[in-house]
């Protein structure tokens, strides 16, 4: 049984419902030091403790470490569990990291549902909701996303609704919102939703808001890219026989780590045509997972924010 939230938090509102967790245990069984680098509402650490793991926790979002550390108290008192504000894809500038190897890494991606429900973050298209959508807060130097809006030039905007949206009139849109922030600057959900149906039309809907929503957060965070950088500083965070776990909920994100966890997989990645193998000349590992892992019916009807996740899991050479 989960820990009960501290009285009046608002994470205790909104607590964020792991996603595949009897999958995430399974992968991870047996694994003794984890490093759960989003931590969120804590849903998996807690899982993970109650079977036996000792938890290093990360989390850009200082509400979510305060949340968790108070939630997850008995297990901080015990010296089991470790909440550090960080970023995992600065994982080899935390210091308080220097040299730690684990046996499991947890990636669960994405927004944690926190975020999604307090308006103040920014992060949904509810009516009046700021347009912020920073996961570190208002932390120095952070852009925000009505900043975002209000200067990235059209070709950009073009770019980060095309690739990260998905969104064929993606050019459309972009031009839409230059035009709009000449006369008044972009500051809350409403200007964003009113966009997006001047330019795609008044039939659009929560699933496009959603899905042009979340493109707009994947460019404020810098989440792909920074995914890119983690991956292979996370993989060479494991003792031989670890396991990394990443659920992700964009195709963009499982992408990445589907090709990552294939070449570490590859004994040689040199170019096909190359007469001589020049390369490590060895697998790092093998995928434990032939296809991404993802939620059944029950889970899905239980909690829709789920139908997105793909899980993939990757385990290093002994």
């Amino acid at each position: 049984m989960l820990p009960p939230h501290p009285p009046g938090s608002a994470w205790g509102t909104a607590y964020h419902t792991p996603v595949l967790v009897a999958e995430v245990l399974t992968f991870l069984h047996g694994a003794h030091d984890v490093l759960d680098g989003t931590l969120g509402g804590g849903g998996h650490a807690s899982a993970l403790l109650q079977q036996g793991a000792t938890v290093t926790a990360l989390d850009r979002d200082p509400e979510a470490i305060a949340a968790a550390s108070a939630r997850l108290d008995e297990y901080v008192r015990a010296g089991r569990f470790r909440p550090l504000r960080g970023n995992f894809a600065a994982v080899d500038e935390i210091a308080s990291l220097a040299g730690a190897r684990f046996d499991g890494v947890l990636l669960d991606l994405g927004v944690s549902s926190h975020q999604l429900d307090a308006p103040e973050r920014g992060f949904s298209f509810r009516e009046g909701a700021p347009l912020d959508m920073r996961m570190e807060g208002a932390a120095p130097g952070a852009i925000d996303a009505a900043t975002l809006l209000n200067t990235a030039s059209p070709h950009e905007l073009t770019r980060i609704f095309r690739e990260y949206g998905d969104e064929p009139r993606a050019g459309r849109l972009a031009r839409e919102i230059a035009r709009r922030r000449e006369t008044r600057p972009f500051a809350t959900s409403d200007d964003l939703v009113g966009a997006i149906r001047g330019a795609l039309g008044p039939r659009t809907g929560p699933a496009d808001f959603a899905r042009l929503f979340q493109a707009v957060r994947i460019a404020v965070n810098d989440e792909l890219s920074a995914l890119e950088r983690a991956l292979p500083a996370l993989r060479d965070r494991l003792v031989p026989g670890g396991v990394i776990v990443v659920i992700a909920y964009h195709s963009g994100e499982d992408r990445l780590v589907k090709h990552a966890f294939r070449e570490w997989s590859t004994a040689c990645i040199c170019p096909p045509r190359q007469p001589v193998c020049t390369c490590r000349g060895r697998a790092l590992g093998e995928t434990l997972t032939r296809r991404a892992v993802t939620p059944g019916p029950e889970e899905t009807a239980a909690n829709p924010r789920a139908r997105s996740a793909r899980l993939r899991a990757w385990r290093r050479a002994a």
